[in-house]
């Protein structure tokens, strides 16, 4: 059984406690229009992982109803992702059309019960008879056709007798029901389109929510668990399944909250525009959020269904960081895969007192990952070392090559810089350097102290590799359209270097490149003569940071790290891992703003100091982990203008909601820059949160004003616009409005 016993485990383990069925059932029902993406994998891992916890069955079943956007090759990518996360469906794969003829029989049914009735208004005709949420619709004229009727236009739509649209079948409840879904849905429409498996056989076919409900029955399902889009369904769901009288055990409807992360997109209809629109290389392009893409880009099954596991079942909504799917890479992969050196940018390196060549034995698992493995590196008199490990005028703090300050070549000797070679342009070409004979690593006895190990290749014996560096996707935290997309997202690299021993003997598909990130071997483009490796992720988050105007990376002072060579990710020491203990366990905190609180001794101070001041552990955690580690980087305590009274002052009226999260992130750059109080800033800027409904309702009113063709799709039933009009009224005050009043408000007003 799952670690976590969600809502949905427990209904489960209630209906058999009750006897309600004798076998659990679940089924995994993708509409095969688009290939799958995260957060498919999310609902394939809620779906087999309970069929699997109580011993039951998961059916995979494509829900092929509308033949105008499906593809047998979506089908495949479907199977493929379910299999390659490591799930077994209950076989054979099951398809809704499969179905049709008994579904057809269903729909006559209903007809013959006065339940259902051909329907011949035009679709404007439809949407304005179906009324809003505050006023009842009107049944169609067409609802007094007889049963024979009825069955005869029915029969003639099936035979293709009528155009697309002339006729629809809809189903006979309630035009003033409360739930606009129930004002007499439709069950049949007529499409003269070739279909994926049945060609041209039918005429008609069922829309999802009469389809879904029965397929679901046929099949033996007990749970049919879906995402909260479909809640409102959920009433139809259970209409057609009471209203056939079918015999028990039937299935039930459960809803689950979807998965949003930041930088992503997760729309089928967006995802399409993308790779129809060639902003993307296919399907499986590493920087889509689909399975193709990120088993191309080099994640493991392992770090998605972690991920899956570690974002739980939820019903509400909300929005999960990406940086935790990234983080559950890294984890995976620090005590898996082979460390090697790759040479991004490189810079030629003569070492002028050393003659001949040498193997020197490298282990492709540092110390404190517990496996075997090692290969022979070559060393020789050229050799070329990554340009950002060399400066000619180093700021303070900075621990690799100088004209002043020797280094290490990892896994072999010490090194001291004698001569810079520079091209008419002032460019640096060349080093000259020489090397210390006696200070071989492991056998070192040179006595000279280096403070930090760069990584090197052999020119003479090197790899050349094209190395794809892949970034997020969107630039903006909730994309919405092309324009947010980030002109960054791929660079390629097409003269990289890298040691001989990953081509030749291929230790490994996937590597960390020392100080550089996690790479795997591209499994499209990759070959022998043209090797191509895929930056899967970096060795820590940086992306916070990109947004700032920076130095450029080999004139930052770099942070000073005496445990680790800079870059590398370490095995947490026993004092890191007992604070990240206490943060998950006693506090609850999220495991990725716990791992970067309790590895920064720094952080870990000043969270413990602000901690003894504020009870919201977990506000107070998510500012240490962001913006204080933001502003902590090259610093230390003493020399910042904010300390942890008014950090945990700002967490608390975060709490109170005196402020907005958004408010505070400039009340905090306020403080970094001012020192000042939190709440004396709040006080001048005017920024306390407006919570008052009569501050807020002219606000509203006027971005109703403003969009009267929103509203009126609102009031025709298209909810999804009521986080339109909360975004829009935000906007309106600047972050500082109170976004729960806001919600409630909003969707009063839009009701009147």
């Amino acid at each position: 059984m799952s670690k976590k016993k969600d809502f949905l485990h427990t209904i489960v383990e209630e209906d058999l406690k009750a006897g309600k069925y004798k076998e659990i059932v679940t089924r995994f029902p993708p509409e095969p229009n688009g290939f799958p993406h995260i957060g498919h994998a999310k609902s394939i891992y809620i779906n087999f992982g309970i069929a699997r916890d109580f011993h039951g069955r998961c059916n995979l079943r494509m829900d092929d109803t509308n033949p105008t956007a499906e593809e047998t090759k979506y089908v495949e990518a479907l199977e493929d992702a379910v299999e390659w996360l490591g799930f077994e469906w209950d076989k054979p794969v099951r398809f809704t059309s499969d179905y049709f003829s008994k579904l057809y029989e269903y729909a006559q049914e209903l007809i013959k019960m006065g339940k259902a009735y051909v329907d011949s208004l035009d679709e404007e005709q439809m949407r304005e008879y179906r009324g809003t949420v505050t006023q009842p619709g009107k049944r169609s004229v067409y609802a007094e056709r007889s049963i024979e009727e009825n069955l005869d236009l029915f029969e003639r739509m099936k035979k293709g007798e009528f155009k697309d649209g002339e006729h629809v079948l809809r189903a006979k409840i309630d035009m003033s029901a409360a739930n606009m879904k129930m004002r007499d849905p439709l069950l049949y429409r007529i499409r003269h389109v070739h279909h994926h498996r049945t060609a041209d056989e039918w005429s008609i076919y069922p829309m999802y929510d009469f389809a879904h409900c029965l397929s679901d029955y046929i099949e033996g399902v007990t749970h049919s668990i879906c995402t909260l889009e479909f809640e409102n369904n959920r009433d139809i769901y259970d209409w057609v399944l009471d209203t056939l009288e079918l015999k028990p055990p039937r299935p039930y409807q459960h809803e689950f909250a979807r998965l949003n992360i930041t930088y992503t997109v997760m729309s089928k209809r967006k995802l399409l525009e993308l790779v129809e629109g060639k902003y993307v290389n296919g399907w499986d392009d590493p920087r889509l959020p689909t399975i193709a893409g990120y088993r191309r880009r080099g994640y493991t099954r392992e770090a998605i269904l972690n991920f899956c596991e570690q974002i739980g079942v939820a019903k509400a909504n909300s929005t999960v960081d990406v940086s935790q799917l990234e983080f559950c890479i890294r984890d995976d992969l620090n005590t898996k895969v082979p460390r090697v050196m790759c040479v991004l940018n490189p810079l030629k390196v003569t070492i002028e007192n050393y003659e001949g060549r040498e193997e020197l034995e490298a282990s492709y698992y540092p110390q404190d990952v517990p496996k075997e493995g090692s290969r022979k590196i070559p060393f020789s008199k050229e050799i070329y070392i990554d340009r950002e490990d060399f400066n000619e005028n180093p700021p303070k703090g900075y621990f690799r090559l100088t004209p002043e300050q020797p280094v290490r070549l990892k896994s072999a000797y010490i090194i001291k810089c004698k001569e810079i070679i520079k091209d008419e342009d002032g460019n640096i070409t060349e080093i000259k350097a020489e090397y210390f004979p006696d200070s071989k690593s492991g056998e070192d006895k040179s006595g000279i102290k280096v403070k930090s190990a760069i990584q090197w290749v052999s020119a003479a014996d090197a790899k050349q590799v094209e190395v794809r560096l892949y970034d997020r996707l969107y630039k903006s935290e909730a994309p919405e359209s092309i324009e947010d997309l980030n002109p960054n997202s791929l660079k390629i690299i097409k003269n990289a270097l890298i040691e001989p021993a990953v081509i030749t003997q291929k230790p490994d598909e996937r590597f960390q490149f020392e100080r550089e990130g996690y790479f795997y071997a591209d499994p499209v483009d990759y070959s022998d003569e043209n090797p191509v490796f895929n930056k899967i992720v970096g060795l820590k988050d940086s992306w916070g940071k990109k947004t700032e105007k920076r130095a450029p990376r080999n004139q930052r002072k770099p942070k000073e790290k005496p445990v680790q060579v800079d870059g590398e990710v370490v095995s947490m020491t026993e004092k890191e891992q007992a604070l990240y203990d206490d943060y998950t366990k006693r506090l609850d905190l999220n495991t990725e703003v716990a791992n970067t609180i309790a590895r920064d001794e720094k952080l870990a101070s000043f969270f413990a100091d602000a901690l003894a001041q504020c009870t919201s552990s977990t506000i107070l955690a998510n500012l240490v982990a962001n913006e204080v580690a933001r502003e902590l980087k090259d610093k230390e305590l003493t020399e910042v203008k904010f300390d942890a009274k008014g950090v945990a002052e700002l967490a608390k009226m975060i709490d109170e909601e005196i402020i907005s999260n958004k408010i505070a992130k400039q009340v905090f750059e306020s403080m970094a820059k001012t020192g000042e109080n939190p709440t004396q800033i709040v006080e001048e800027k005017g920024l306390v949160q407006i919570s008052d409904p009569a501050q807020i309702l002219p606000i509203i009113e006027d971005v109703m004003t403003k969009n009267p063709d929103n509203v009126s799709k609102f009031k025709a039933g298209n909810t999804k616009l009521l986080g339109f009009f909360v975004g829009q009224v935000l906007k309106a005050t600047g972050g500082k409005a109170n976004p729960k009043v806001v919600n409630e408000l909003v969707a009063k007003k839009l009701q009147e």
